[in-house]
């Protein structure tokens, strides 16, 4: 009887092993290249270019939702797809941001790639900066003020003419944060006072040479008591 039921759950464990599936792994994004002016594709018309993006295969992926988003209207455009690349019609001379999610039917969980900028080549002399990078605190983090009561805002910033003049610091509790700070070009840090077990709400507006000016979008985090 022993024998019997160990060889039962022998077999239990093995019929559930083998039904495992692992989750997808991040996508690598090929081209757009990041941060580049993109001038290969076809033409549709004047103002329009089909673009093919594309990516490496990642693991334990069965299809790819492409994101391409054009970062003067915040409007979207999604490709699902089985193949590591898909075409999309984009704006001449507009930037854009693209990302990659993996998935896999047979799993609940999906995994995003990084996400990219490009300016999609057009007629125009001046080139929008693309908008900031927040790279600390990010959207919904969590985090610990310094002993001085402080908190370190940090963000990068790209543009293709290389003539990024300032960048404004909107920061307060309110989800529409307010001007704070004008800062130079090659300062990309500020340390903001803050109060424990509170919200805080920022963004970076980047602001180039011929007055053309992006947005970070808002992003949030809250101080720890």
């Amino acid at each position: 009887m022993r024998k019997i039921i160990a060889f039962g759950f022998f077999l239990l464990v093995f019929g559930c092993s083998k039904d495992e599936v692992k989750s997808p792994s991040s996508a690598l994004l090929v081209f757009p290249l990041q941060d580049s002016e993109c001038t290969t594709g076809a033409d549709i018309n004047e103002t329009t270019r089909l673009i093919t993006f594309q990516w490496e295969a990642s693991d334990n992926t069965q299809s790819y939702k492409l994101t391409v988003e054009n970062l003067l209207t915040s409007t979207p455009q999604i490709v699902s797809t089985n193949q590591t690349s898909a075409q999309v019609q984009v704006v001449k001379g507009t930037p854009y941001s693209w990302s990659v999610v993996s998935e896999n039917a047979k799993s609940s969980a999906t995994a995003k790639s990084e996400t990219w900028n490009f300016y999609n080549a057009g007629t125009v002399r001046s080139y929008i900066p693309f908008p900031a990078t927040i790279t600390s605190p990010i959207s919904g983090e969590t985090v610990i003020r310094d002993t001085n009561n402080e908190v370190k805002l940090t963000w990068s910033g790209a543009d293709l003419d290389s003539d990024i003049v300032s960048y404004e610091v909107y920061f307060s509790l309110n989800s529409t944060p307010t001007l704070m700070a004008t800062l130079p070009e090659n300062t990309t840090e500020l340390n903001v006072s803050v109060v424990e077990n509170t919200v805080y709400y920022w963004r970076i507006k980047t602001i180039d040479a011929a007055g053309n000016s992006s947005s970070s979008g808002v992003y949030s985090f809250k101080v720890l008591e």
